[in-house]
């Protein structure tokens, strides 16, 4: 049986779909049991609990093959990284309790350092924490900058008329489509052929800067001189925090964007075959950015 926390999540419901199509026995983890009804139907046990509740985490993982683990989003909390550091206590306690001995995380690339890379630094310390478990063989999936992320932009297209946001314009992003990672994260639970701690950089089909993006994006949606600006995190963190995100998130969401504009946040692998994915930034337009944007425009009438 494999266990996967977020199921209801973009890269955990991705991992959970890919396992139930392949026939495995799943335990779904999420904190709304009525949003994991649909991996219900096919064929999950779907298990509801909080991340935090550490109890409910070591029943959830006891018996378990191997566990998809990663950190819920929480943008509205006013210190995200003490949550982190609470979220990664709960997990491993749990992983410690059930007995685990092969678990797959979602990180981040700039995972490797421990400072001045605002939330990814919670990532680094899940890292470091879950090599303390004895008898646990870990993979921390390094993914690159989510694709999903520019779907933020769609409000900023409606109300400024371009793309705009605190990462330079012309810094080169290893960009990744969610399903990717989830996909990836399943075929390393179907193997759980790694031991010890080890790290595997996902970098999305290509680099590609928000210049790009922006180009890309608004030929899809009609706007072929679709611009992007960049931002002083004043402006972002006064427009986070008025679409509901904390400033403490705002804040650190522009520490680690300036960490990627200097270079300091950056891939360690080079491109290959294994850390290269499928998804391009033209497929999830038109698949998820454009439906979303029309969606928005439609429920703006």
């Amino acid at each position: 049986m494999y266990v996967i926390l977020g199921a209801t999540g973009n890269t955990g419901s991705m991992a959970a779909r890919k396992l139930l199509d392949r026939g495995k026995k799943v335990r779904v983890v999420g904190r709304d049991g009525k949003k994991l009804a649909p991996l219900a139907s096919r064929g999950a046990d779907a298990f509801p609990a909080n991340v935090l509740d550490t109890d409910a985490l070591s029943r959830a993982f006891a018996g378990a093959e191997g566990v998809y683990v990663l950190m819920p989003p929480a943008m509205s909390l006013p210190d995200f990284r003490a949550y982190e550091d609470q979220v990664t206590e709960s997990i491993a306690k749990a992983l410690e309790k059930g007995g685990v001995t092969h678990a797959v995380t979602l990180s981040s690339f700039g995972a490797d350092k421990p400072d001045k890379t605002g939330p990814v630094v919670g990532l680094h310390k899940m890292e470091k924490r879950l090599a303390q478990i004895k008898g646990l063989n870990a993979l921390h999936l390094r993914a690159g900058y989510f694709m999903e992320n520019t779907l933020a932009q769609i409000g900023i297209i409606k109300s400024l008329g371009v793309m705009g946001g605190p990462v330079r314009g012309d810094v080169l992003l290893p960009m990744i489509a969610t399903r990717d990672i989830g996909a990836v994260a399943a075929e390393a639970l179907l193997r759980l052929d790694f031991k010890g701690q080890k790290t595997q950089e996902l970098l999305g089909p290509r680099d590609m800067t928000y210049t790009e993006a922006a180009r890309i994006a608004g030929e899809a949606i009609g706007k072929p001189d679709l611009a992007y600006m960049e931002l002083p995190d004043e402006q972002v963190i006064q427009a986070m925090t008025g679409m509901g995100i904390s400033k403490d998130m705002a804040l650190l969401i522009c520490e680690m964007s300036a960490a990627i504009n200097s270079g300091y946040m950056k891939p360690l692998e080079p491109r290959s075959e294994r850390n290269t994915t499928p998804t391009t930034f033209v497929t999830f337009v038109e698949e998820v950015f454009l439906p979303a944007f029309k969606g928005q425009a439609a429920s703006a009438r």
